[in-house]
């Protein structure tokens, strides 16, 4: 007579259980990866708006959002938020009929005027960055709303475009364009 073994389940493996057995530098390991893959971002939680323009430069993304701060402030715009890493800057509201910026979400003095400046720099080809420059403004001003549902994309006549277009032409003559 044969005598048969039943093979139990074995129990679930826990996180826990594998870091308190695990030797010293897997631990260490496993910890890293678990903290290295923060979704953690500055950005905001949308993306540009399709009609967006974009370019191509011949840069890494740092390199080009470390250059955006100084020529903002030279066209007398302030910086709301930028971060580096993360290849985002937007600045404050700014007034195109006065030359100034208002700073944080409140209500808008001049609507029609009035625009706000995002710059998305994502790496594009190895050595390139695709900057993408939103300009948008505010039709009418709701406090139930959320600012990004009453922002439009401005037109292309709009003074605050043709500051959008400036900005990368100098990015452009700063850094360069891909040869077709």
């Amino acid at each position: 007579m044969t005598q048969r073994h039943s093979q139990t389940a074995r129990p679930p493996v826990r996180l826990t259980a594998v870091l308190r057995t695990a030797r010293p530098p897997a631990r260490l390991t496993a910890v890293f990866l678990l903290f290295a893959c923060t979704p953690v971002t500055t950005r905001p939680d949308f993306f540009p708006d399709p009609q967006a323009p974009a370019v191509t430069l011949m840069a890494r993304p740092e390199r080009v959002t470390a250059e955006l701060p100084s020529l903002v402030a030279a066209e007398s715009l302030l910086v709301e938020r930028t971060n580096v890493r993360d290849g985002y800057l937007e600045t404050a509201w700014y007034d195109t009929r006065t030359g100034r910026s208002r700073r944080g979400t409140g209500d808008v003095s001049d609507l029609a005027a009035s625009v706000k400046i995002r710059f998305w720099a994502d790496p594009y080809v190895p050595g390139q960055t695709r900057l993408t420059v939103e300009v948008v403004r505010r039709p009418r001003y709701d406090p139930s709303r959320t600012e990004r549902d009453m922002e439009v994309v401005v037109e292309k006549e709009h003074p605050g475009r043709a500051i959008a277009e400036k900005l990368m032409e100098k990015l452009k003559d700063k850094f360069g364009t891909p040869k077709n």
